[in-house]
């Protein structure tokens, strides 16, 4: 194992042990939040960050998965595992249908069909007796895990939501780590030169959008679990919007970069939540702000500044040729 490796492994180990004394120093709900959005995000990452293509929809996949998740734990008396997983397989369907659909534009109109089919989500929400209209689906019970791990005590409900979301992260991480995530680099930056290789791009488009949305879904059936609920607020486009914006402030196209700007965004909702209408006011002047000083993100610049200060360094330690 060299240096880097060293350095990597160490880096990891050290994040392992601050995401298990997390819940000791902040509030369980506040970072089991902030864990489905970060989740979330990277999912969202992994499709316009790698792939290169810009979803508006997503709420879609997370909200469905959470009025499932919730349906299924309340009325059918699921365990929490096996209902988190027939909201996941819907969000994946869903992905199948809506990537099929969509990948057959490109640019502002791929957005828009994902944004219009979200909405067709939404409306279906809102007059569905299944869902609860307004109201959404309540009380949803969290059980238990084999029957021996009670998930309504907040710190073991945490590390349950940890656990979820260290496999989703660990998905994603495997996903841009391989030819698969190579081939999406290669779409993303020149997709005719792709065809020309030989490569279908248009089945790794729908592959990658299939994996966003079943790890999208992944998240918001946990979301469903955590606080008990699922509403609206889960499939509206305001809530495509949030995960834009937390990945532009996280940094597009970077690994921790999701996760980051997702704490940063549920940080500033939950602490200036205070401040009431000027709420929104404040969290857009932050957004403005980072993403005009910050264009690679805050994560994206971070590792910028890294990367061109070992390029400085190789040309000090360099020989100096006459």
């Amino acid at each position: 194992m060299n240096e880097t490796a060293t350095v990597r492994t160490v880096r990891r180990l050290a994040l392992l042990a601050a995401a298990l004394a997390a819940p000791f120093v902040f509030y369980p709900i506040f970072l089991m939040k902030a864990l489905c959005f970060a989740l979330f995000a990277a999912a969202f990452n992994l499709l316009i960050g790698f792939a290169g293509l810009l979803s508006f929809g997503h709420a879609a996949f997370f909200g469905s998965a959470s009025y499932v998740t919730a349906y299924a734990a309340k009325s059918w008396g699921l365990s929490p595992l096996l209902a988190i997983l027939a909201g996941t397989i819907v969000a994946a369907i869903m992905g199948v249908v809506f990537g099929w659909l969509a990948i057959r534009r490109k640019g502002i109109y791929f957005a828009m069909v994902t944004l219009a089919l979200s909405q067709m989500v939404y409306f279906y929400a809102l007059e569905s007796k299944y869902t609860g209209g307004e109201d959404g689906i309540q009380a949803v019970p969290r059980g238990d895990v084999f029957g021996l791990i009670d998930l309504n005590q907040p710190l073991t409900m945490y590390y349950f939501v940890l656990a979820v979301c260290l496999v989703g992260f660990g998905i994603v991480y495997r996903a841009i780590h391989s030819p698969f995530g190579e081939v999406l680099r290669a779409i993303r930056d020149n997709e005719p030169r792709a065809i020309s290789l030989g490569y279908r791009t248009d089945r790794y488009k729908l592959l990658a959008f299939t994996l966003s949305a079943t790890l999208a879904g992944l998240a918001g059936a946990t979301k469903a679990l955590v606080f008990q609920l699922a509403s609206l607020t889960d499939v509206t486009w305001q809530t495509s919007g949030d995960v834009v914006l937390m990945t532009l402030i996280g940094g597009l196209g970077t690994i921790w970069g999701p996760v980051v700007g997702a704490f940063v965004s549920i940080t500033m909702e939950n602490y200036l939540a205070e401040l009431g209408s000027w709420v929104t006011v404040i969290q857009g002047t932050i957004f403005v702000i980072c993403v005009l000083a910050f264009r690679r993100g805050v994560v994206g610049e971070i590792v910028h500044l890294l990367a061109r200060r070992q390029r400085k360094l190789r040309l000090a330690e360099e020989p100096r040729t006459l």
